[in-house]
C-alpha cells in the first residue's frame, strides 16, 4: 500500500490480504474470466451479429458489451469474498481474522472492498478488451459507475453470507449453478429483458 500507509490498522491490513489473495494469482482471477468473457463475445457476436438486432441502429455486438461486463463484474464480487472465506474456514486459518480485535464493520468492509476491487478490475479488463470488437459510446459516465460499484456491493455481500453459511465448496457451487447462474442467463445480457414470457420477467 505504500510507505505513507503504515499497516497498524486491522481494517487495512485484512483488506490488504484480501487484495494481495486475488492479485497475487492475476492469471487466475482475472485474466481467466476476461477470457471467458472474450470467448462468449466472439462466439455470440459471430454467430448473431448479422442475424439479431436487439435495438434499431445498435449492433449486437454493442449490445452485448454492457451486459458482459456486469456479468463479469458480478460473478467475481461474489467469487472473491465468498471463495475467500470459505477457504478460510476449510483450511482453519480464519481464526488469525476472527481473533484480532476487529469490529463486524471492519471485518465486513475489508472483505467487501476487496471484492469489489477485483469485481472492477475484472469489468475493467473486459471494457478494455471489447473496445477492440465494438464501438462504445460510454454515455452518463458516473451512473454507469455507481450503478456498477453498487451492483457489485450487492453481490459481494451475497458472497459473504455464502461464504458464512457454506461448509464445504460444493455449498458454493449450489449457490452459483443453481441461484446465480439462472439470474445471469435470465437478465438480459445476451438478448433485451423485454423478450422473455411475462412470468420468467417477474421471477
Amino acid at each position: 500500500w505504500g510507505e505513507g500507509l503504515p499497516m497498524s490498522s486491522g481494517f487495512r491490513t485484512l483488506l490488504y490480504k484480501e487484495v494481495l489473495r486475488f492479485w497475487k494469482v492475476l492469471v487466475q482471477t482475472v485474466g481467466a474470466p476476461v477470457l471467458t468473457a472474450l470467448l462468449y463475445l466472439l462466439i455470440f457476436s459471430h454467430v448473431l451479429e448479422d442475424h439479431v438486432q436487439v435495438y434499431p441502429g445498435v449492433s449486437y455486438t454493442a449490445f452485448l458489451m454492457p451486459g458482459l461486463i456486469m456479468m463479469s463484474l458480478l460473478q467475481n464480487a461474489f467469487a472473491n469474498s465468498s471463495s475467500s472465506l470459505i477457504q478460510s474456514k476449510i483450511t482453519g486459518n480464519i481464526v488469525f481474522v476472527l481473533l484480532p480485535p476487529l469490529s463486524y464493520l471492519e471485518f465486513f468492509l475489508a472483505y467487501l472492498l476487496a471484492a469489489l476491487i477485483r469485481g472492477a478490475t475484472v469489468g475493467l479488463g473486459v471494457l478494455l478488451v471489447g473496445l477492440f470488437f465494438a464501438d462504445i459510446e460510454l454515455r452518463h459516465p458516473l451512473w454507469i459507475l455507481a450503478f456498477a460499484l453498487a451492483s457489485g456491493a450487492v453481490f459481494a455481500c451475497v458472497g459473504i453470507i455464502a461464504g458464512i453459511w457454506a461448509i464445504l465448496f460444493v455449498d458454493l457451487a449450489g449457490v452459483q449453478n443453481f441461484i446465480l447462474m439462472p439470474l445471469t442467463f435470465l437478465s438480459g445480457v445476451f438478448y433485451s429483458f423485454h423478450s422473455l414470457p411475462p412470468f420468467w420477467q417477474n421471477v
